[in-house]
């Protein structure tokens, strides 16, 4: 079971340089959330924060009681065990075999035999795939299967938070389609604490239970998938749908020249809400929403063509 992540006032800069402030927002426990924003929004760095790497300038993280932000070295270290994290290339030691890059942590942080040891990595590897391959070198692998050595590395130690740091980087779109369906289906069968910073659109849009996004040091939005793909707040409605048109320019913000040259012009409209990504088995998890769920509730009428499917009179419903 994963445990929930409280973030409250979270402010962070590197000199002068202000990378976000008053950051607030809950992470719930055991879903699947993902982080997006602009390139150098400061999206890693949050990553980074939570896990006690980058002291916050002010603000609070409180998981299982404990406030990483302030709490002793030796309290970190013991929170820090809830964690597993996926760096953007796997960050596997080039010299160690897939096995030991897996059984890393287990040596390095456990007193287990090499038996019990074994028998751990080897259900790790099966989960991500990797069974048969655990006596290659990364560099003998495609970057897709490094990230899956990646994930099961992550996930050796029974973490129940886990956190990905662009798992789609460097991934053709059909591999990204096979990483965002394990994650799923990991997220199902372990109901740990998920949260994903990512560029991948179609990733927010069809994986996760909630979507924050970073903007202009602060976080614009963050809550269920449903609220922020019907939103009409300019700058969600614009990155989230990949359009030209809005606050967001090739240098984060556009100047007040080219927000004045479209004035007047038409947005495009919402593209339709797809269903999310269901378990391989067909199962929902247990913390998967009914499609359209939100919007009823919030009486919010979805973009023409959402959740069409199985689901489309549901979610059109009154």
């Amino acid at each position: 079971m994963g445990v929930e992540i409280q973030v409250d006032d979270l402010t962070k800069s590197f000199g002068k340089q202000v990378i976000w402030r008053d950051v607030s927002l809950t992470v719930p426990a055991g879903e699947i959330c993902v982080m997006l924003g602009p390139s150098g929004t400061g999206k890693s760095v949050f990553l980074k924060a939570l896990i006690g790497l980058l002291k916050p300038d002010k603000g609070s993280i409180v998981i299982e009681g404990t406030d990483i932000a302030t709490c002793s070295e030796k309290d970190l270290y013991e929170i820090r065990k809830l964690f597993g994290v996926l760096f953007q290339d796997g960050a596997m030691f080039g010299s160690m075999n897939l096995y030991d890059n897996v059984a890393f942590p287990l040596r390095e942080h456990t007193r287990k035999s090499e038996s019990d040891i074994r028998n751990i990595v080897m259900e790790k590897m099966d989960l991500v795939g990797l069974v048969g391959a655990e006596d290659k070198l990364p560099g003998e692998i495609s970057g897709g299967m490094r990230k899956r050595a990646g994930l099961a590395r992550a996930l050796v130690l029974d973490p129940e938070i886990v956190l990905f740091d662009e798992p789609d980087s460097g991934l053709d779109p059909v591999r990204t389609a096979f990483l965002n369906q394990l994650i799923v289906d990991l997220n199902a069968q372990i109901d740990a604490t998920f949260l994903i910073v990512t560029h991948d659109i179609n990733t927010a849009r069809t994986v996760p239970d909630n979507i924050g996004l970073l903007y202009h040091k602060h976080l614009a939005m963050f809550g269920p998938r449903e609220m922020l793909l019907s939103s009409e707040e300019p700058v969600v409605r614009q990155f989230l749908n990949a359009q030209r048109i809005g606050p967001i320019g090739m240098s984060e913000e556009k100047d007040a020249g080219d927000l004045a040259a479209e004035e007047g012009q038409e947005l495009p409209p919402l593209p339709p809400i797809p269903l999310q990504l269901d378990p391989s088995n067909g199962i929902p998890r247990r913390s998967q929403r009914e499609p359209g769920g939100w919007c009823r509730e919030h009486g919010v009428t979805p973009p023409p063509g959402s959740f069409e499917g199985q689901f489309a009179s549901v979610a059109s419903s009154p």
